[in-house]
């Protein structure tokens, strides 16, 4: 029996709703459960459906994206996947919403089949979605004063954990560090999931993006 994937839509233009919408509704495992004009009104929504994603406009006119964003994970527990959209990959409001929570994102022009696949991604939570993409983000949002070379020492990653972030940050599945490191899958599960505990993130992008930030995986 497949899971069905639920899903609220985000977007000040009706126009683009109503895209994503007609888009996701075509697929049997993904059904959009509600829609919001605005970051204001995301909340409420999303609270009353309780999605298991939320495709979120960064630019919006009263709230964006970054700020419903950070509504929606500090307000729920659990909360949804957040996949910020967005015209412009090079958008400073991407990067501040990543930092935020958001655990991806796509590009308004992104393909219908690359869309649905985002989302599976996001909520299998198996792998970085767009690892390249991220860290081109990375790269052209990180000084070099900026870097805290001690941000990761303080959460004691042991080896193992530090080679399962470096491999996490080339956007490899459990499966596949599985594979790289000669370990069985629920292995990898668990040390994934210690890494995140031990840094505090709230899943693989968060974690990826403070071991740039942190100057723990060079991002040249």
């Amino acid at each position: 029996m497949t899971v069905e994937i639920s899903v609220v839509v985000v977007d000040d233009e009706p126009l683009i709703r109503s895209g994503l919408r007609a888009i996701i509704d075509a697929e049997s495992d993904l059904r959009v459960v509600g829609e919001a004009a605005d970051g204001a009104a995301v909340l409420p929504v999303v609270r009353r459906t309780r999605p298991d994603v939320v495709l979120m406009d960064v630019r919006m006119p009263a709230v964006d994206g970054i700020r419903a964003t950070r509504l929606l994970l500090d307000g729920l527990d659990p909360a949804p996947r957040v996949l910020v959209v967005t015209t412009f990959e090079n958008d400073d409001y991407v990067y501040d919403a990543l930092r935020a929570g958001a655990s991806g994102f796509l590009l308004k022009r992104t393909p219908p089949d690359d869309i649905v696949q985002a989302i599976r991604t996001v909520v299998g939570s198996e792998s970085l979605l767009f690892p390249e993409a991220i860290r081109a983000l990375a790269l052209a949002h990180v000084r070099e004063q900026e870097l805290q070379p001690t941000g990761l020492d303080h959460a004691q990653l042991t080896e193992r954990e530090q080679e399962v972030l470096r491999l996490m940050a080339r956007g490899l599945s459990n499966a596949e560090i599985a594979t790289e490191l000669v370990l069985g899958v629920q292995t990898i599960k668990t040390h994934v999931a210690n890494t995140l505990a031990k840094l505090g993130a709230r899943d693989r992008t968060q974690a990826v993006i403070l071991a740039y930030e942190s100057g723990f995986v060079p991002l040249r």
